[in-house]
């Protein structure tokens, strides 16, 4: 053990009655937040910009989307938001380019901003993938109870 080590054991006897807490992480946290004037985007500007730990608060109005950068915990930004009155939810859609089915009913949504679709997960994609894995192997040559009628 070095020095350094050495110090490093001494000071975690010294100050064990003191935890230190866990550093939060910068994050952006994307809400959907219904809103309808330049009244509400106040509102949910000022509120949002009070909670410790946030840097920027960015509002699109047209996609209804607040944008907020800081040191915060996703949840305690959308009980904030939430607790102005205003409808509010993690924004639930991606770029139409990031999904493999944009076009299927669940993914699709009349009211997403232009090229965006909702974020679905691919557990109906896979298995759709593991029926047509299944037919293939039926007649493979690597399966042993394949069929050989062929």
């Amino acid at each position: 053990m070095g020095v350094g080590g050495t110090l490093e054991y001494f000071s975690g006897l010294l100050s064990s009655g003191h935890k230190q807490k866990k550093k939060k992480q910068l994050q952006t946290v994307e809400l959907k937040v219904r809103m309808d004037c330049e009244g509400c985007e106040l509102k949910v500007r000022k509120a949002l910009s009070s909670l410790k730990g946030v840097k920027s608060v960015d509002i699109n109005m047209k996609q209804q989307k607040a944008t907020v950068t800081g040191y915060v915990d996703a949840k305690k930004v959308l009980k904030k938001a939430q607790s102005t009155g205003k409808k509010a939810e993690i924004w639930p859609y991606v770029p139409y380019n990031l999904v493999a089915h944009p076009y299927t009913a669940q993914a699709y949504d009349k009211k997403a901003p232009p090229g965006y679709v909702r974020n679905v997960e691919t557990t109906a994609t896979s298995m759709v993938h593991t029926q047509e894995e299944k037919y293939t192997t039926i007649f493979s040559d690597e399966n042993p109870n394949a069929c050989s009628i062929m």
